[in-house]
């Protein structure tokens, strides 16, 4: 299964490409937020994110993947939460997340 994980594209690109990806909320929260649900991913993001925040991008989540825990965090299970570092290998695509004319993030498209 696809899960989606909203970064700052600034941020991501500053990480080390070789390094397992740690967001800087997990250092707060103790978790990576995600979202199985692409259109809720949309809704959740522009909560947090207004237009002039800058470019982001969605990474693609293989759970399949995924070395460290996973856990629903609501009894829908559309908010997974990835317990520890995500290994690279895991991410199977980064698209640039992109916002409607009044600056209301897309859902991601399909891979």
């Amino acid at each position: 299964m696809i899960i989606y994980h909203l970064v700052p594209k600034r941020y991501f690109q500053r990480q080390d490409p070789h390094a397992d990806y740690t967001p800087k909320p997990f250092a707060q929260d103790g978790f990576i937020h995600c979202t199985k649900d692409s259109a809720e991913m949309a809704k959740v993001a522009n909560r947090f994110y207004p237009a002039e925040s800058g470019p982001h991008v969605y990474l693609y989540i293989d759970t399949r993947k995924v070395k460290s825990k996973i856990k629903y965090e609501d009894a829908g299970r559309k908010y997974p939460h990835i317990y520890g570092a995500l290994n690279r290998d895991a991410i199977v695509g980064i698209k640039p997340a992109q916002r409607d004319a009044k600056g209301n993030f897309l859902p991601p498209e399909p891979l």
